[in-house]
């Protein structure tokens, strides 16, 4: 606890900024997620209304509901375009500058949200979804990187396992104000979807005030003055210098490397494995049954003879249990290590996940089978969030180093954008043909990822980013060449000197 509470006080400059990148970072994109559905039978209304008082006749329903899917999934073309260009952006403007810019992207959606109802435009709910979807794109591409770097190695895990905390804290957020009795309402509905206008508006006012990542000042910049600002600022007074050795190793071991380009960087052999972890262990996170889970659960608890009214409040315990994993994942993932949460969190999500198949097949067979299917959905929410959707982030942002990072959260935030929006597209079609056993295919990929991590992954837990780096040389070239490489790194790193 002592130490913890001096841990608090020592680095209070990076926990400030930590909660301001959250605020703005993973916090909207869970909050649009889960807010959206709320207010869908009052969008349908509207949508039909706004036809009638224009051309004077109604739309048919299934056109309604076709502009009421286009109106959820272009949120996800948005994220997948802001993904796309974040990469270049940040390397040539900066994560803090192209963050700013970020807020007034989603300051200007919440403004064709609020007044889309006065209006009498349901286009500019499309707009408003369109622009936040690119807002959150380049939030959940800067967000891990600057979390990451702006990080000592001993809280690195825990920095990065924040990401899952204020995403999960979204998610619960956008349910608690999507209640009728609070936003959700057919008057107040516009309000629900202009809510993340003020949580961009307060890390627009605040970010200013904190600096650039350290690495980014030194590495790419080559500002030693700024470099050293930044880290008293963030780390407070003390003794840093191992950690500043760390990023001048990194600074000399990159010195001749430049900034790849993502197909640069799928050509770079040094990178395979990496690469193979990057691409496995996104696909499990969004694949890994967890947003079907989500989408499937008001069946399941419809099943369980559960009121309607009741429902809501049913699914908000699922999220606030996601979300205290998450704090429950950041609490031990620099006491157990990324390897151990993402292979066990693969474990018993399977484990889960098989049984929660078996009850949801039997459940027409014995009734209390519906109410043991409502307990697995708690269980196998809570395993994903102690362990794949905390540990993800943290392995990610420490396998690349800086000179990579940039293409590498640009891969990241594509495979996350692109299996969200086709799961949301093909899923209800995967129940419609497999019933109940549809979470045969999530099981398959869990499986795979388990083994695949158990067997390959090294840990990364309390290691520099050139020791990670070390470590996947072994898996590149083998562990002759990797011994070979790291004798020339030694090398070159002995001009180092302390600052």
């Amino acid at each position: 606890m002592a130490n913890c509470l001096s841990d608090l006080l020592q680095y209070r400059g990076l926990f400030q900024m930590i909660l301001v990148l959250g605020i703005g970072g993973s916090f909207p994109y869970g909050f649009h997620i889960s807010a959206i559905s709320y207010p869908s039978l009052h969008i349908r209304t509207f949508i039909n209304e706004t036809w009638i008082e224009r051309y004077g006749y109604p739309l048919h329903p299934e056109t309604i509901m076709l502009l009421w899917s286009f109106i959820v999934s272009v949120y996800g073309i948005g994220g997948l375009l802001g993904s796309l260009y974040c990469g270049y952006l940040t390397t040539k403007y900066r994560k803090k500058k192209c963050q700013i810019v970020t807020n007034l992207i989603m300051l200007v959606a919440s403004l064709f949200m609020a007044f889309c109802k006065m209006a009498k435009s349901f286009e500019m709910i499309l707009i408003g979804r369109f622009l936040y979807g690119m807002g959150t794109g380049f939030s959940l591409t800067i967000h891990p990187q600057y979390v990451g770097e702006i990080s000592p190695k001993k809280l690195r895990g825990f920095s990065n396992s924040t990401l899952a905390v204020f995403l999960t804290l979204g998610k619960v957020l956008g349910q608690i104000f999507g209640l009728r009795e609070l936003l959700g309402n057919e008057s107040l509905w516009p309000l629900l979807l202009a809510s993340t206008g003020l949580t961009a508006l307060i890390q627009l006012i605040m970010l200013p005030f904190f600096p650039e990542s350290p690495s980014y000042l030194l590495i790419q910049e080559g500002n030693e003055d700024a470099f050293m600002k930044a880290i008293k600022q963030l780390w407070g007074e003390g003794d840093h210098q191992p950690e500043i050795d760390d990023i001048l190793k990194e600074k000399a071991a990159t010195k001749s490397t430049k900034t790849l380009r993502v197909l640069e960087l799928f050509k770079e052999r040094s990178l395979r494995w990496q690469l193979y972890f990057l691409v496995t262990i996104m696909t499990s996170l969004q694949l890994s049954g967890v947003n079907a889970i989500y989408f499937y659960s008001f069946e399941v608890f419809r099943a369980a003879r559960f009121e309607d009214y009741l429902i809501p409040y049913i699914s908000l315990g699922v999220g606030t249990c996601e979300c205290l994993s998450s704090i429950v994942c950041s609490s031990l993932i620099e006491r157990f290590g990324r390897r151990m949460l993402l292979c066990g969190g693969y474990v018993l999500m399977i484990f889960v996940l098989t049984l929660l198949t078996m009850t949801l097949s039997l459940q027409h067979q014995f009734f209390w089978m519906h109410y043991f299917s409502v307990v697995l959905i708690f269980l196998f929410v809570i395993c994903y969030g102690i362990g794949p959707s905390g540990a993800t982030g943290a392995i990610i942002t420490e396998i690349f180093s800086q000179s990579f990072r940039p293409s590498a959260f640009l891969i990241y935030g594509s495979i996350s954008w692109v299996w969200l929006f086709v799961l949301g597209m093909i899923f209800p079609y995967i129940v419609e043909s497999l019933g109940s056993f549809c979470y045969l295919i999530f099981l398959g990929i869990l499986v795979f990822s388990s083994v695949f991590t158990y067997l390959f992954l090294p840990e990364t837990k309390g290691k520099s980013i050139m020791e990670i780096k070390g470590e996947f040389n072994k898996l590149n070239f083998g562990k002759k060449q990797a011994v070979n490489t790291e004798n020339n790194l030694s090398k070159e790193h002995t001009f180092c000197t302390r600052l």
